[in-house]
């Protein structure tokens, strides 16, 4: 317990100091900047399976994006490495918080024991869930190990060690929320646009995702112990698809996301009723507060004394909205709310005969 202890107060000791160089970045808000991590690279292959090497999919894959990105005229595009060459995984984000970047995407191939795993799946920073996200977090954070001093750069972390995440946890917590809406949008075209076997968005200890100011992932592409997925993630058009379904993603996060972010103008109402009752036919707001995969009761003192608060699952996350109306005045107030009590990266969302929507499908 004593040990604990130690190691919680030295997690929190570091998020203390990532919480003071955070202050120094904020996101771009002339264009929608996005910056594309290439795993791996040079000295470092990655997984090497079927003859295939993972830092040579990866890379093909994420110019790619950022090529359909570009296209964009509001979108701006900058990447950690465009050519072979190693990069410390803590520069990564250096390089996202230096561009003030709106994402992080870091883009990887998977790898198993077996030969018959396969499908995509997409991380965001968090305590492993299952033994397989554990198993391929260890194995993208022993980069490290290749590094020159890595015990001062990573003092504190062991990759063997699952306390060793407890101030991972801390580090993005306020970006979590829209880490998962990324996640859960890539997830989404991979499966409904190329049919890939959906593996989930999930959470795992990655340190590349650990000090990122901003909404931060790790896609896998698919896993190269595979024969059959490693053939389609090396041929031209398995990249290619790959690219169009990640950045299709993040146009539709940005058109959604940033279309509705910004908070209006409106003064607080004070006799808001958030549990005043729906025709269910109509459509209604709820601001979306947070995710997590623990299911916790719906009562104030989890919630920073916020009231009406109601829960979905989906897939590997429940999620947390406070609030009810279909007044879209009364949505932003309530939106503004949630923020004042601390939840920074609360959002607005819609439900539709019971069912989640967009909330451009239901503005005019």
């Amino acid at each position: 317990m004593i040990t604990m202890n130690i190691k919680l107060k030295v997690c929190l000791v570091l998020f203390s100091c990532f919480f003071l160089v955070f202050q120094g970045f904020s996101q771009s808000k002339d264009k929608f900047k996005v910056v594309l991590d290439a795993g791996h690279g040079g000295k470092d292959p990655g997984a090497v399976k079927n003859g295939v090497k993972e830092k040579d999919i990866v890379l093909a894959v994420t110019l790619k994006v950022g090529e359909l990105l570009e296209k964009h005229n509001d979108i701006e595009i900058a990447y950690t490495r465009k050519t072979d060459v190693f990069i410390d995984l803590d520069k990564r984000p250096k390089i996202a918080n230096k561009e003030k970047a709106n994402v992080f995407v870091s883009i990887h191939c998977n790898s198993a024991d077996g030969v018959s795993a396969n499908g995509t799946e997409t991380f965001v920073l968090g305590v492993a869930r299952d033994k397989h996200s554990m198993e391929v977090a260890k194995r993208e954070n022993s980069v490290i190990f290749l590094e020159e001093n890595y015990q001062e750069k990573y003092q504190g972390y062991d990759p063997n060690n699952p306390e060793s995440v407890v101030g991972l946890m801390l580090l993005q917590g306020e970006y979590k929320n829209q880490s998962i809406l990324l996640a859960s949008a890539i997830q989404k075209d991979f499966t409904n646009r190329l049919k890939r076997n959906n593996r989930g968005v999930k959470e795992a200890g990655y340190l590349v995702l650990r000090d990122c100011a901003m909404p931060a992932i790790l896609v896998e592409l698919g896993f190269l112990s595979n024969k059959v997925e490693s053939v389609y993630l090396n041929s031209q058009k398995g990249k290619n698809e790959l690219a169009e379904s990640i950045a299709n993603a993040i146009i539709s996060y940005k058109k959604e996301h940033y279309s509705y972010s910004e908070p209006f103008a409106y003064s607080m109402v004070e006799d808001v009723n958030p549990t005043t009752t729906i025709n269910q036919n109509e459509a209604v707001f709820k601001v979306q507060i947070s995710a997590s995969t623990t299911n916790l009761e719906t009562i104030p003192q989890n919630f920073k004394g916020l009231n009406a608060i109601s829960k979905t699952k989906d897939g590997n996350f429940y999620k947390y909205f406070y609030g009810e109306t279909n007044n879209y005045q009364t949505a932003q107030d309530l939106l503004k709310q949630a923020k004042t009590k601390g939840y920074n990266d609360a959002f607005l969302t819609a439900f539709k005969a019971g069912k989640q929507v967009k909330v451009s499908e239901v503005i005019n």
